[in-house]
């Protein structure tokens, strides 16, 4: 039997980019998703917070996570549930995101018992576009996504396990961003060929820094022999200006038996030639595939069908050895303690280093720095 459609609220507005109605997205592909994510911190590397939520309009799921680190344990939650149309409502169980104005100020709502937090963010500087984000397995494009970001500052409460934890918008920073298109969710897809010939690896960096007189934007994508597949670098100022900054290269060490960033630096170069040196320390860190969804994470997927009204929650030691053995398969957020040609600032170092990667010197999946 075939399922009714009708038109739904935004169907009013002119606002349609295909010829169907809002209820639906253009493409078949079942990867399809609409997300959006959030991170937080205070500037010690005590506690991290990141958490999103996302709709997967073609696998009929609405989900979010929460998870945040403090000390060396890790809390997460998920919720997750049917999503049967589009809406400009933003929550699923005891999650919801409410925006207040649209690219400058949301609220961020979790109410779990292990971890809750009624959170609102306010850009500090205007969001930025970033550049067309591809990635290819094989022939097939794999990752097909826009996706805007912002940093700004944290207001509000939250509570960790019975601790409480103000939320006080002088000393919390982050960054948050709107992505949507084509990425790996849900139940996994067959590996027909490219089970038999996978990539060699992966490299990923993504750099967004707020401090006091403008804002940092860089992304780099590399294959396995350095081919870089993705290049972004912008500063943006109070007054909306975007400057862009050229090809970045960048400078990172890694812990001696990891894959682990313990600092970085990136040079960029201005419109008139001038350069610009970014130096970057990490001070505190939440594992991407660790309870929060992403790739290699063996508890939730991000569109997984869970059923209806489901919630979970799981607490983690990030020095459990069977915890430290998934670090360097994954993507890692760290807090970053920026400087930049003397002015300091703050936000996040996000990194993957998976198997080969030419210009770092792994040569393999197993391999570690030196």
């Amino acid at each position: 039997m075939g399922q009714e459609m009708k038109p739904i609220d935004l169907d009013e507005y002119p606002v349609h980019q295909a010829p169907l109605s809002m209820a639906r997205v253009a493409s078949t592909d079942r990867n399809f998703y609409d997300r959006c994510y959030f991170n937080a911190h205070d500037r010690t590397g005590d506690v991290f917070l990141v958490t999103g939520l996302g709709v997967y309009p073609n696998l009929g799921v609405v989900d979010a996570f929460a998870t945040v680190r403090t000390g060396d344990t890790q809390v997460a939650v998920r919720f997750s549930d049917a999503h049967d149309g589009a809406s400009t409502k933003t929550e699923v169980g005891g999650y919801r995101v409410e925006v207040i104005k649209p690219l400058q100020t949301l609220r961020v709502v979790c109410e779990h018992e292990d971890l809750s937090f009624d959170m609102t963010w306010e850009g500090a500087f205007d969001s930025v576009l970033e550049e067309h984000h591809t990635l290819m397995s094989g022939p097939r494009a794999i990752l097909d996504a826009t996706r805007f970001a912002q940093v700004g500052s944290w207001s509000g409460t939250m509570s960790v396990r019975g601790t409480d934890i103000a939320v006080d918008p002088a000393v919390w920073t982050g960054s948050r961003d709107r992505s949507w298109g084509i990425r790996p969710v849900g139940e996994p897809d067959p590996a027909g060929r490219m089970g038999d010939e996978p990539p060699g690896g992966h490299w990923w960096t993504y750099v967004p820094l707020r401090f006091d007189d403008f804002a940092l934007m860089i992304i780099v994508q590399e294959s396995p022999d350095g081919y870089r597949t993705l290049s972004h670098a912008t500063r943006t100022f109070p007054d909306g200006r975007v400057e862009q900054l050229g090809w970045p290269r960048t400078e990172i060490a890694y812990r001696p038996g990891t894959r682990h960033p313990e600092s970085a630096r990136i040079h960029l170069t201005t419109p008139a030639g001038e350069a610009l040196v970014v130096d970057i320390d990490t001070i505190g860190f939440v594992a991407l595939n660790v309870g929060a969804g992403y790739g290699g994470d063996s508890d939730w997927t991000h569109g997984e069908w869970r059923g209806r009204n489901w919630s979970s929650s799981s607490v983690y030691d990030l020095t459990d050895p069977a915890i430290v053995a998934k670090l360097p398969y994954g993507t890692i957020d760290h807090i970053a303690r920026a400087t930049c040609n003397g002015s300091e600032g703050w936000g996040m170092f996000e990194h993957a280093v998976m198997g080969r990667h030419d210009p770092s010197g792994f040569v393999g999946w197993l391999d570690m720095a030196k």
